[in-house]
């Protein structure tokens, strides 16, 4: 692949074949990043696991202290009181039967959809469409509940859900290079975290083998596991 002068600088800046300490590799991440956007950070993960066997399956959600610094459009599907109540969290969309048919139309403008158990039967016909977009509400999730506020709020406020695919790698957002330092430290020890946890009891021998971080446009910083794991005991 071609790389642009402006990527062969930042990876100048990056000592090849080094492993760094999360908090190292955060700063560089930061220091690297000179799009004209404020970019995303991304941690990328290495897992000693095997996805096409169901019990070694690695998924979850979690929500990060300090958000992930995007605005977070959130569709509510429900009736009656439950209304109210999603659009007093901040439901951007709210409502039943004109939601479905318009999803069922193929609009999926929206990042996350929350449904109540009682609309379960005319979303699951959805499946289809929102399934391969990651739009699918699932109880696991926390986005099939009667407790809407929470699960909005949860939307709004950082919550990202991650999934191993059939390589082994996972990724997941842990904010903005505008994030203060300690912010990203935070938000990745949180995700890191929920991941150790959803270790798969069926996973044999090294867990977490490898991780990246790095910013949208930005040269990917090796991390030393060893240290991701003191990090996480002192935590």
């Amino acid at each position: 692949m071609k790389r642009g002068k402006r990527y062969k600088a930042q990876a100048e800046k990056v000592e090849k074949g080094r492993r760094f300490p999360l908090s190292e590799a955060l700063k560089l991440v930061k220091e690297n990043a000179n799009a004209r956007f404020d970019e995303t950070v991304e941690v990328a993960l290495r897992l000693g696991v095997d996805p096409r066997k169901a019990d070694q399956m690695v998924r979850g959600t979690v929500v990060l202290p300090h958000g992930t610094g995007r605005e977070v459009r959130v569709l509510v599907l429900t009736k009656g009181e439950k209304e109210k109540e999603a659009t007093e969290a901040g439901a951007d969309w709210v409502g039943a039967d004109e939601f479905i048919e318009k999803l069922a139309g193929g609009w999926t403008d929206v990042d996350v959809i929350i449904a109540t158990p009682d609309m379960m039967g005319a979303v699951g016909k959805l499946g289809r469409i929102l399934g391969p977009r990651g739009l699918m509400p699932n109880p696991k999730s926390g986005t099939v509940t009667f407790d809407v506020a929470k699960a909005v709020k949860d939307a709004k406020g950082g919550r990202i859900e991650y999934r191993v695919d059939k390589a082994g790698n996972l990724h997941a957002p842990i904010g903005k290079v505008s994030f203060e330092h300690a912010q990203l430290m935070e938000n990745a020890k949180t995700l890191l975290a929920s991941v150790m946890a959803a270790r798969p009891s069926a996973a044999k021998g090294q867990y977490l083998r490898a991780a990246t971080v790095c910013s949208t446009m930005g040269v990917g910083v090796k991390v030393d596991v060893g240290d991701i794991r003191v990090v996480l005991r002192e935590a």
